[in-house]
């Protein structure tokens, strides 16, 4: 299965379940791309990857046509491979826009190595940029992490209503594998009323798991290490654990898998 995790909201926890539920599947003997798409390159950074050393990176393989094998390579993590993003990226949108089907190049890119993997996550960056919508016409499915604060529900209900607006552009919609709660804090009755609010308002579409703030998870990426490698029974490294037993199963439910 091809995953895109995506928000339009950037603080939301994105880069840090990219990383985290490919490391949880590279665990459960899967073998497992990592797919960065922001210009910032943090997926890369979370695992060990210095600035200086993304090179080559998928800005390669969008803006020159550079195949998409040639940019992989292998993390620390057993079973998980990467494809790093670089500060070539920032200029995707008005390169990319003189390109032919520029929506569909990563999708045409992936098919390369496709059969290598299981499973393929794409961090993608905030916002609805062409890199986005690059990584939604490439996905078989896409997971929406989201902080329990004040709008988040309002916000995700305009997320949802742009993206069935940038279907018709791809032709094909990827399937919405669930939406996920991130950063959460029981401790604090405004969270309870929010998580509540939320899981009311879209049932079934939130995954039962959910990611607590956890001082570990934010440490982790500085070490480049997934919270697996740096303290796998933290709250965090078991509440990601868990969610990525819950996406094999709703992928196998969806018969993405």
């Amino acid at each position: 299965m091809i995953l895109s995790v995506t928000n339009v909201k950037g603080g939301v926890g994105k880069t840090t379940t990219a990383v985290n539920l490919a490391a949880a599947f590279a665990g459960s003997g899967l073998d497992v791309l990592l797919v960065d798409l922001d210009p910032q390159g943090s997926a890369s950074f979370s695992l060990g990857v210095a600035q200086e050393d993304l090179s080559p990176s998928v800005a390669g393989v969008l803006l020159d046509g550079k195949p998409l094998a040639e940019v992989v390579r292998e993390t620390d993590v057993e079973g998980l491979d990467l494809v790093t993003g670089s500060i070539g990226l920032a200029g995707a949108d008005l390169a990319l826009a003189r390109k032919r089907d520029a929506a569909k190049l990563l999708g045409k890119a992936l098919r390369g190595v496709r059969r290598r993997y299981d499973f393929v996550v794409i961090d993608c960056p905030p916002g609805m940029s062409v890199l986005t919508v690059n990584a939604l016409a490439a996905a078989q499915a896409y997971l929406v992490p989201v902080v329990p604060h004040d709008l988040a529900a309002e916000a995700l209900h305009r997320f949802f209503a742009g993206f069935e607006n940038l279907g018709r552009l791809f032709g094909r919609r990827p399937q919405l594998l669930g939406i996920l709660l991130t950063m959460v804090d029981h401790r604090t009755a405004v969270t309870e009323e929010l998580v509540t609010k939320i899981r009311r308002q879209f049932g079934r579409q939130v995954f039962k798991t959910e990611i607590p703030i956890n001082v570990r998870l934010a440490e982790a990426p500085g070490y480049g290490l997934t919270i697996f490698d740096y303290e796998r029974w933290s709250t965090g490294g078991r509440a990601y654990s868990l969610l990525g037993a819950e996406v094999l199963r709703r992928g196998r439910g969806a018969g993405l898998i």
